[in-house]
């Protein structure tokens, strides 16, 4: 028997996630949004493709929650989009009200799934779907960081002119201005990084990482980045369903790691049937902590204006 996940918002995110999903052949598909007509044609677009791709998924789009019933994973993608000049927080409110009501409805008729929430700001959304969910903190997970790292490590491919394959690294913090590259565990081929690179030009990198969300809304004028976010859900999801004890980054509740409590932060976390099945302390150095904490603070402003 398939897995099933309700994705939530049939916009670019949402569908490509569904895209991917009958594409690999993970789950059947329910996409779920408040646009009467979007998702049903989406969904039926997406079946007809079955016999040209050789999947045999089910999909389909509605506007009743009922339809998402027994999901084992719910993915939050819904929600305002960002315009040029909008930092993620002024998001903040008008998103904490989509991601509530649909996290309501969703855990309601599937109260044992795994929920993966995307919509930005994505930190405090995750905390969001957290306190309205009631779920253990293991089922609420954040995609922040698989993406984040994955633009780090496209950048430094780039620059050094080799497999994107072979660049390993990963990026903590919170998904925005200050979220953490740790350069002294990225590495190319198992070769450190800084032994290729001038700081520099990985300073360059870095910065550009962290507005690489604003960097595809500028250019596009009008939406944002659907590729490479739901190519990272889709990671999530895979090493979930089929149990691979994948470490990730991902935004996790944090109850005392990293010195940081009752909030959620990007970090790494291994992936299994579970949802989050461990977080993983790695030693930073005190410039690193300090930028982490920062960067955890950022967060806490957030919460704190919607009174979570």
């Amino acid at each position: 028997m398939r897995r099933k996940v309700t994705v939530v918002g049939s916009g670019n995110v949402g569908a490509t996630v569904a895209h991917r999903l009958v594409d690999k052949q993970l789950a059947d598909v329910v996409m779920i949004d408040i646009l009467e007509g979007i998702p049903q044609g989406k969904g039926l677009d997406l079946l007809e493709a079955g016999p040209i791709e050789g999947y045999d998924c089910k999909v389909r789009g509605t506007n009743d929650y009922a339809d998402t019933r027994n999901s084992d994973l719910v993915v939050m993608t819904a929600g305002f989009p960002r315009k040029p000049g909008m930092s993620r927080d002024d998001l903040l409110k008008a998103n904490y009200e989509v991601v509530k009501a649909a996290m309501e409805q969703a855990v309601k008729y599937s109260p044992d799934s795994i929920l993966i929430v995307v919509t930005n700001p994505l930190d405090a959304m995750a905390q969001t779907a957290f306190k309205v969910s009631g779920f253990s903190k293991n089922r609420v997970i954040g995609m922040a960081g698989v993406l984040d790292t994955a633009r780090y490590r496209t950048f430094i491919a780039e620059a050094l002119n080799v497999s994107v394959q072979n660049v390993q690294g990963f990026v903590l913090g919170g998904h925005g201005d200050t979220m953490v590259p740790v350069p002294r565990y990225t590495t190319v081929a198992g070769i450190p990084v800084g032994e290729l690179m001038a700081k520099d030009k990985l300073d360059a990198i870095i910065k550009r990482t962290a507005g690489g969300g604003a960097e595809i809304v500028n250019l596009l004028k009008a939406g944002s980045a659907y590729y490479a976010p739901s190519a990272a859900v889709v990671e999530m999801i895979d090493a979930i369903f089929n149990d691979r004890k994948k470490i990730l980054p991902c935004a996790a509740y944090l109850e005392g790691e990293y010195g940081i409590n009752g909030l959620f932060v990007g970090v790494p976390v291994k992936l299994g049937a579970r949802g989050i099945e461990q977080i993983i302390e790695i030693k930073l150095t005190a410039e690193e902590q300090k930028a982490l904490e920062k960067s955890a603070a950022s967060v806490k402003e957030l919460i704190e204006i919607i009174k979570l």
